[in-house]
């Protein structure tokens, strides 16, 4: 029988598997991983996967939320900030509203229940959607857009839902009431998370000690989700302010050192997170079929049930979409003045990428197992089927065929960010020749080190004047093609000295460890810049 470590072990062997795979067959690895996992949920006899559903919020958000909001790039989401506003919270409350009555009176459950679903599947995911949208190269206004959409949608459906849930727990719904805990419970949120924002910034202030920061970073939503939660307040918009607060502030707040070491860190803890999660999307719906089939629901009628929110999700975003688009500009000339409207086709991708993931299924399996009076959650067993369901749907149909639309629609990347990225180094080098050729006015005794110095800046401004970084298939090169020859045959010879010099024990292995890291920080350097 094997145990909870064993079971762990073998997801993460999984999730490595499959990520591989995705990489072969180039589809993206949230599809995969969720097909991966229902195949593996349909093997007889294998052991059930099991998570406490109020550890999920706790474990798995937290981390997810934090660094996306910790590395948005702060001026596009506010020159976006209307049409971000208009799917993060109208089109998440219509959704909601939507698919609630519409289980309501066509699925058959209680009202208060039906919420609990809308606002469970009302947020697109932001995972499945950027690892597309990267790899096709889609305008970044676009990426702006859906990327800020899932951040500010996620707190808004999730405030939401736990509105709903503790409406169907305690058993009093009322729309009135509903709406005002939803604003107090977000601005306490925001609140909090400000307040955490402000004090892991005092904290890095006075701290220059890579391990330690990154155990604070690592920690930080946790604190801003455990503080707002046990306050009653919004955890997830707790979290995502936090983010915003010190992603404007890092970059002055945090050395290199500090910078290298945590990235590594962070881009594996998502990758792990991401990837269990997606594959307990495919675990957990053959267990819920098999709960639903003990309630003695024909299988014909769950098919329908599902099909139909399936269905009924991705309109209602088509439906917003273009109309929240198109409608303000046509009555409003200072927005149409401000921001003329866009190509149609954009629009339709926009709508199209409604892939649902992470978010909605924390939600779905933090779903109470009883309610007040100790009875079972109405419908829970049926709530998490259609949620799994429309997860499962929008991931492989929208997901899978969204490549196939974005080249159908022949819609192909504005470069603006690699303009924005050689005018900057541009500048920078400039500003940086400047300051040397100052120093050497002041300072001749340093003629030596600053003549190097400054050939070294003239080259790096030679190679940006005279490339044109947005033109498709030119590589940018800061380097000359023979400073960069010479750069590695030279860090080549280093390598091998040291090694030698191991081998014969003239040094140990945490000497050779420590220089043979600052070598391959330099030939990185030269490999980044090719």
């Amino acid at each position: 029988m094997m145990g909870a470590a064993e079971i762990l072990v073998g997801l993460m062997l999984v999730v490595a598997l499959l990520a591989l795979l995705a990489r072969k067959v180039t589809i993206p690895y949230p599809v995969l991983f969720v097909l991966g996992g229902l195949v593996l949920g349909l093997v007889p006899k294998l052991p059930k996967v099991r998570l406490d559903p109020q550890l999920v919020f706790l474990f798995v958000l937290p981390p997810l939320l934090y660094p996306a909001a910790l590395f948005t790039p702060w001026r596009d989401f506010r020159a976006n900030l209307r049409p971000i506003g208009l799917l993060a919270i109208g089109l998440v409350l219509f959704t909601i509203v939507a698919v609630a009555y519409l289980a309501h009176y066509f699925l058959g459950l209680p009202l208060a229940a039906g919420f609990v679903l809308g606002a469970i599947i009302s947020p697109p995911d932001a995972i499945a959607a950027s690892a597309i949208a990267d790899r096709l190269k889609i305008p970044r206004r676009i990426v702006t857009i859906l990327e800020g959409e899932s951040l500010v949608n996620d707190a808004t459906a999730l405030v939401a839902y736990q509105v709903a849930v503790a409406a169907v727990v305690t058993g009093a719904f009322s729309p009135a009431h509903a709406a005002g805990q939803f604003f107090l419970v977000g601005l306490g949120g925001n609140a909090v998370g400000l307040v955490v924002g402000w004090l892991a910034q005092q904290f890095h202030k006075r701290v220059d000690d890579a391990p330690i920061e990154i155990t604070v970073s690592l920690l930080t939503p946790y604190v801003a989700y455990l503080l707002a939660d046990r306050l009653g307040l919004s955890g997830v918009l707790a979290v995502v302010t936090t983010g915003f607060y010190l992603g404007m502030r890092m970059p002055e707040l945090l050395t290199f050192k500090t910078r290298l070491q945590a990235g590594p860190v962070w881009d594996t803890l998502e990758f792990l997170l991401n990837g269990f999660v997606f594959v307990l999307i495919g675990l957990e719906l053959p267990e819920v079929r098999n709960t639903l089939a003990g309630q003695a629901i024909p299988i014909h009628r769950l098919v329908w049930d599902a099909l139909v929110i399936s269905i009924a999700v991705i309109l209602i975003r088509i439906l917003w979409v273009f109309p929240a688009t198109y409608l303000p500009r046509l009555m409003f000339k200072s927005i149409r003045r401000r921001d003329p409207f866009p190509p149609w086709r954009h629009v339709a991708i926009v709508a199209w990428t409604g892939m649902r993931g992470v978010v909605s299924l924390a939600a779905a399996l933090a779903v109470p197992l009883t309610v007040q009076d100790g009875s079972r959650f109405p419908t829970r067993s049926l709530i998490l089927f259609l949620a799994f369901v429309v997860i499962l749907a929008t991931l492989v149909v929208q997901g899978l065929s969204l490549p196939v639309l974005i080249r159908r629609l022949g819609i192909q990347d504005d470069r603006s960010m690699e303009k924005e990225e050689h005018q900057a180094r541009l500048t920078a080098n400039k500003e940086a020749l400047q300051r040397l050729k100052e120093i050497a006015e002041h300072d001749p005794a340093k003629a030596d080190a600053l003549q190097r110095l400054r050939v070294e800046y003239e080259d790096h401004i030679r190679q940006l004047e005279g490339a044109e970084p947005w033109s498709a298939g030119t590589p940018l090169r800061l380097f000359s093609s023979e400073y960069e020859r010479l750069s590695r045959a030279a860090l080549r010879v280093e390598r091998m000295s040291l090694i030698k010099l191991r081998n014969e024990e003239v040094i140990n292995d945490e000497v050779l460890r420590r220089i043979q890291r600052d070598i391959d920080l330099a030939e990185a350097r030269l490999q980044q810049h090719q």
